[in-house]
């Protein structure tokens, strides 16, 4: 080898030497360093930091909180009623030497793990409870025993819990069918019944307003023959007094109308007896002397 190049080599074999020594660690990161596959050391602090070539290998792994949205499953109330339930866990890796045993520092196989702790509790809870209970009753307290429950579980897998909630709590598919069907029916069936009362209703409100009617036609009727009544007898009064005021001049004014009444045109003929009551005024001068 040419003794020029010599320094070179020995150069880059420090840069490969100095980079395979040395590792950073940044904020959102856990570090965890290996000998020969055996966990030798896993409190590091942000910065850099030295190790082993070739003996030491560093694993690192998201220190940020994780978040599981776990998917909706079913569970059975103790009636034996199907509820689905929606979760999300928020997490972050605390012991990063546990978490590595127990999950070979893999995140999914964390989340499925968290899922299942999850799961077994709400069905425990679930299976204690009546929908009215765990949907509104008891909910508060499901959501306290699922919170310490996953706590926990959580530190045999060096996770710290930071938050465990239920999304949404809903009847699956066929009881919301059932339940909707039923309502439908129930409301139909209120509505119908408030059709036929308000039609026996509008049948009452139209007999009263004809019984109204009748009885005002009649009152009205009763009045208007009562003053028609009033009126004649008031005419009658003042015919009276008129006629007793001077016999002669009524029987004459009487006469002279029932004349005009009787020959109101020139083909009209009356057959009648001349000497009769009726033409009594007729070629006499003074008929109260007759």
């Amino acid at each position: 080898m040419d003794r020029r190049m010599l320094p070179i080599v020995l150069i880059v074999i420090a840069v490969v030497l100095a980079s395979q020594a040395l590792f950073t660690v940044s904020e959102t990161e856990k570090a965890v360093r290996f000998r020969l596959g055996e966990i030798v050391d896993t409190d590091y602090a942000p910065g850099l930091h030295l190790k082993m070539p070739f003996i030491n290998n560093i694993r690192k792994f998201d220190a940020r909180i994780i978040t599981l949205d776990a998917a909706p499953e079913e569970f059975l109330t103790a009636e034996k009623k199907n509820l689905v339930a929606d979760s999300f866990v928020k997490w972050r890796i605390k012991d990063v030497s546990k978490f590595y045993t127990s999950t070979g520092g893999s995140i999914s196989t964390a989340n499925s793990r968290l899922s299942q702790v999850i799961k077994d509790t709400l069905k425990s809870e679930f299976g204690r409870r009546t929908i009215k209970e765990v949907v509104s009753g008891e909910r508060r307290v499901v959501m306290d025993n699922l919170t310490v429950r996953t706590h926990q579980q959580a530190e045999k897998f060096g996770i710290e819990v930071i938050d465990v909630r239920l999304k949404r709590i809903d009847l699956s598919e066929e009881i919301s069918d059932s339940v909707f069907r039923r309502m439908e029916a129930e409301r139909s069936r209120i509505a119908k019944d408030f059709r036929s009362k308000g039609a026996e209703a509008a049948e009452r409100i139209r007999a009263d307003a004809d019984r109204q009617r009748e009885i005002i036609k009649a009152e009205a009727y009763r009045d208007a023959e009562q003053i028609r009544g009033d009126g004649d007898a008031k005419a009658t009064e003042i015919y009276a007094k008129a006629y007793s005021a001077n016999e002669e001049f009524y029987s004459l004014y009487r006469s002279l109308n029932a004349y005009k009444s009787t020959f109101n045109d020139r083909s009209d003929i009356l057959v009648v007896d001349p000497s009769a009551e009726f033409f009594k005024y007729f070629g006499q001068s003074n008929p109260a002397n007759n």
